[in-house]
């Protein structure tokens, strides 16, 4: 293997790491987003509410969904910034002009 092969695997492997340690060693934290106070918003309208669904998996804490949210983001980004490179290279490199 290459030096550059050697150095992607070992940054892969510590991306996947900082992901799944908080969901494996964080349990207890304390978050509040826009989810919560929808529902404290609706308590206070109609007290007798109740959901019509739950949650499919419960997630060990509320840091939990910042860190999924944070990585969808992430994901999304490198998919535009890779679609805009496309094009901008596609174009750049075409040949026959």
């Amino acid at each position: 293997m290459t030096r550059n092969v050697k150095i992607t695997i070992i940054l892969l492997l510590l991306i996947v790491a900082i992901v799944v340690a908080p969901l494996l060693f964080i349990k207890d934290s304390e978050f509040g987003g826009t989810d919560g106070k929808a529902e404290g918003a609706i308590e206070a309208i109609n007290p007798d509410y109740e959901p019509w669904f739950e949650s499919i998996i419960e997630l060990p804490g509320g840091e939990t969904e910042s860190l999924l949210f944070c990585l969808q983001a992430g994901i999304g980004a490198g998919i535009f910034g890779f679609g805009f490179g496309y094009l901008v290279a596609r174009k750049k490199y075409q040949k026959g002009e």
